[in-house]
């Protein structure tokens, strides 16, 4: 966990934030509810956010100095700024992510996190800053270059993402695998077996070293995180897809939703969004 420190930072007046925190009479409990949501966070002094800790471009803490640095964390100082209160970050996998946001250690999280329509079910989720696909690194020695190369192989995935999902309804389009056993809805990467298997993992290192190791034939996750590992050697497969939409998740109707989704917005049109894909090297 890394707070960041905003240099002479003054605490702004609910009125300048937002207008879910303005001092207007109260219309309704759920607007009270809102606005005592961000209040509670101005009154605290602090944001928490969680933010990924080994995703350059995105979250990435340096082991030597333990600094933050990618175009979520500049978001999150930026959304922090805006409430006027300082940034804690939070290191967190796509399998606690939501965990310690439905427990209320954290505030929202800023974690290279795919917008769904299943997930909008349980948390609120900003406009997307950013747009990535999904794609599969393997060993260059495997011989495997397409999809129909992972036909009958084992793919390594992160716990709690839905890139196994998003891998076998890609198969399924390109008619390698049957869609009789698959719902979406229901589908559970541990137990598939239909075609390809999937094996689990806490983060991104880790299935690198099982890619690696040959424990998995291959590693699949958005694209601009496999170029992380992407080392002499290795490969992606001709194939992307899968739309990944990024946004800040808070939890649901709380009034920090509105002020993140305001803050989005507005770095949208002004530019800022693209200046930090290009300063981050996110092209």
């Amino acid at each position: 966990m890394k707070k960041w420190k905003k240099a002479g930072a003054a605490a702004l007046s609910l009125a300048m934030v937002t207008g879910v925190l303005a001092g207007a009479p109260a219309v309704s409990s759920a607007a009270d509810t809102k606005a005592a949501d961000v209040q509670a966070i101005i009154d605290r002094g602090v944001l928490r956010v969680g933010v990924k800790n080994a995703v350059i471009g995105f979250g990435y803490q340096d082991p030597l100095t333990e600094e933050y640095s990618g175009m979520e964390i500049e978001l999150a100082e930026k959304l922090a700024e805006k409430l006027g209160v300082d940034v804690e970050f939070t290191a967190v996998t796509a399998a606690t992510r939501t965990e310690l946001l439905d427990s209320g250690d954290i505030d929202c999280v800023l974690a290279t996190f795919t917008i769904t329509d299943e997930r909008k079910e349980n948390w609120d989720f900003t406009t997307p800053y950013y747009t990535d696909y999904v794609s599969v690194l393997v060993e260059d020695a495997s011989g495997i270059t397409d999809l129909e190369g992972l036909a009958d192989k084992t793919v390594g995935v992160s716990s709690g993402s839905t890139s196994a999902k998003s891998l076998v309804k890609a198969m399924i389009e390109e008619g390698l695998i049957s869609e009789d056993n698959f719902d979406e809805e229901s589908f559970d990467p541990s137990i598939w077996e239909e075609g390809i298997a999937f094996r689990q993992y806490d983060d991104y290192p880790t299935i690198s070293t099982a890619l690696s190791a040959g424990e998995v034939d291959a590693f699949c996750v958005d694209k601009s995180i496999l170029a992380i590992y992407r080392t002499e050697g290795r490969s992606y497969i001709d194939a992307e897809f899968a739309p990944q939409e990024y946004g800040i998740a808070t939890t649901k109707d709380s009034g920090l939703s509105e002020v993140a989704e305001e803050l989005i917005t507005d770095l949208i049109e002004d530019g800022t969004i693209e200046e930090l894909i290009t300063e981050n090297g996110l092209e």
